[in-house]
Formats: structure tokens, sequence, C-alpha cells
């Protein structure tokens, strides 16, 4: 049985989604045609090379984990999401 409040959340998760995968596939594209000195890489630089960011490279290997970058997002995001569903 639904909860009454959940009737739309699998449509808007699929939503947002979907809006985030055309979102990274416009960023992915702007960056190819502009190539290494586009514009989102000139704003976001930084973006991913935080110190904290794992990064392994070794001969015919390489591993790299943003961890930073990723309490970074998760910290803004659950901001935002704080401040709207604040009524």
């Amino acid at each position: 049985m639904l909860v009454p409040e959940w009737n739309g959340l699998g449509k808007a998760l699929i939503l947002a989604g979907g809006l985030l995968a055309l979102a990274g596939v416009a960023i992915l594209l702007v960056e190819k045609n502009a190539g290494s000195g586009g514009l989102l890489s000139q704003w976001l630089g930084w973006f991913g090379k935080l110190p904290g960011d794992i990064s392994v490279k070794r001969d015919g290997f390489s591993f790299y984990f943003p961890l930073t970058t990723s309490i970074l997002i998760s910290v803004v995001l659950s901001l935002l999401v704080y401040f709207l569903s604040k009524r």
C-alpha cells in the first residue's frame, strides 16, 4: 500500500534523473567542442582536484576517487534540499 504523499515520487525521481542525464550530456558536449580551455573548465578547474581526492597512477593502472568533492556536493545538495523543503 502506497503512502498518499508518495504518489508522485517515482515520476519525480525519473524526471530528476532524466534532467541530470541531459545536463551531463550537455556539459560533455560543451567541453568536447570547446577543448581543454572550455568555459566550464575555467570556472570549475578546481572541481575534482580538491585536497583529499584520491588519485593513484601506476604503470598501466590509474584510479581516481573524488572523496572531498563528493562530500562537498553532498553537503551543498543537503543544504539545498533542507532550505527548499522548509516552509
